[in-house]
């Protein structure tokens, strides 16, 4: 088995082995896979941290050692928690710009070694904060189809990146993750960080947010927002009606 990490910013993950095809997610700087298939330019690959398969451009990653991928997997690396972060690559001084989420591998001190480069990481790193403070750090992200960061989120992007900086890891859609956590029976015992999962005609579980309480939710819909939501559902003040409606709600901590 053959293991990566990427170590750009941010890089699309797509369905299938071409430009065009669907972004079926991210994976951010620092986060580690295995590799499953080569193909001319492209690679199929499997995220460590939530086990979702797609296809990378060979040119957007570093190769990774076993050892150094199992270390990886026992010992999750630091994060960045604020929007942006800046890190200087000394190979060959320039800066990029870390998403909030990004694992720092490797560090030490203020240094994080990928492969055979160092990335020098300016100004603070940030500490853990509340869920619900971390969740509205994302307000007015506008909604992006398989993003994963403050510029263009979904929904189940947004819960998992959120719950990643609190330290806990969710799979990558919303209908698996309702499948984790344990059920809350009602909105009335629901509590500060819960999850709140939504269905479609069919009972296909499409959306999710995390619920604040007092009757308020914050979710990727559009663009990350508050609303209000009741046992029916979310209720959206700007269109005056019903968005999405209540399946079940899910807590992980």
């Amino acid at each position: 088995m053959e293991y990566g990490i990427c170590n750009l910013a941010v890089i699309p993950l797509r369905a299938e082995p071409n430009d065009r095809s669907e972004m079926v997610s991210q994976v951010l700087f620092g986060e580690a896979f295995e590799i499953l298939e080569w193909k001319e330019k492209w690679v199929q690959i499997t995220t460590a941290t939530d086990n979702y398969t797609g296809w990378i451009d060979r040119l957007q990653f570093v190769m990774l050692g076993h050892l150094a991928y199992k270390r990886l997997l026992q010992t999750p690396p630091p994060l960045t928690y604020r929007a942006v972060t800046q890190a200087w690559k000394i190979v060959d001084n320039s800066v990029i710009y870390l998403p909030a989420g990004s694992s720092l591998a490797f560090l030490e001190g203020t240094t994080s070694y990928i492969g055979n480069q160092k990335f020098e990481i300016i100004g603070e790193i940030g500490q853990q904060d509340s869920i619900a403070n971390i969740a509205r750090s994302f307000l007015n992200s506008p909604y992006l189809w398989g993003g994963r960061t403050h510029f263009g989120i979904d929904c189940s992007g947004f819960t998992q990146v959120v719950y990643k900086l609190r330290g806990i890891n969710l799979r990558r859609d919303a209908s698996l993750q309702a499948e984790d956590g344990e059920p809350v029976e009602s909105l009335f015992k629901a509590k500060l960080g819960d999850l709140a999962f939504f269905n479609n005609d069919e009972g296909r579980i499409t959306h999710v947010g995390i619920l604040l309480g007092g009757g308020h939710i914050i979710h990727a819909s559009g663009k990350v927002k508050i609303d209000t939501i009741d046992n029916q559902g979310i209720y959206s003040e700007e269109l005056k009606r019903y968005t999405h409606r209540l399946k079940i709600i899910k807590r992980y901590f």
